[in-house]
């Protein structure tokens, strides 16, 4: 399990396949998983836990990358959990709500970062758009204004 690297230059993709060790990195491949994109952000993965997941079991071996990758997905997580059915630690029904606990959990993790990052895009493009920032003797008058404003208040 490794990357194919297409794109154009200095703006990767990768598609995520199953391919053998003896093939370039972008020639043969066996199975196409996923994609990833690093040049978003966060980065966007997309990909068959499935078939990762069989591929896992079948004995191939994914590069140091892929296998961050499916960390993150939880494709590892998954194979420990069946790790601990087959051993008789926990029922399969157990093992499959703990996976889908955790992947609710990890995409609602991943969509408040995709809305983070929304909002600080909104911040960055607000603060480029060519409306001037308040003047300093405006903020001065408003910081004026608003103690006279709160004395008028407790006098009452």
């Amino acid at each position: 399990m490794r990357l194919q690297r297409k794109g154009r230059k200095k703006r990767p993709f990768y598609h995520i396949v199953v391919a053998d060790a003896r093939s370039p990195r972008d020639g043969r491949f066996i199975e196409r998983l996923g994609s990833y994109n690093p040049m978003t952000k966060p980065a966007t993965i997309e990909i068959d836990r499935d078939k990762a997941y069989e591929w896992l079991m079948n004995g191939a071996q994914p590069t140091d990358t892929v296998r961050a990758i499916l960390r993150f997905k939880g494709v590892y997580y998954k194979k420990h959990l069946m790790r601990g059915v087959k051993k008789g630690a926990m029922s399969a029904e157990e093992a499959e709500k703990k996976y889908q606990d955790w992947l609710e959990a990890k995409e609602a993790k991943v969509a408040a970062r995709f809305e983070k990052s929304a909002e600080e895009q909104r911040q960055f493009n607000a603060a480029v758009s060519g409306t001037p920032p308040p003047k300093a003797e405006a903020i001065a008058e408003v910081a004026e204004e608003a103690p006279a404003a709160e004395a008028a208040g407790e006098e009452e």
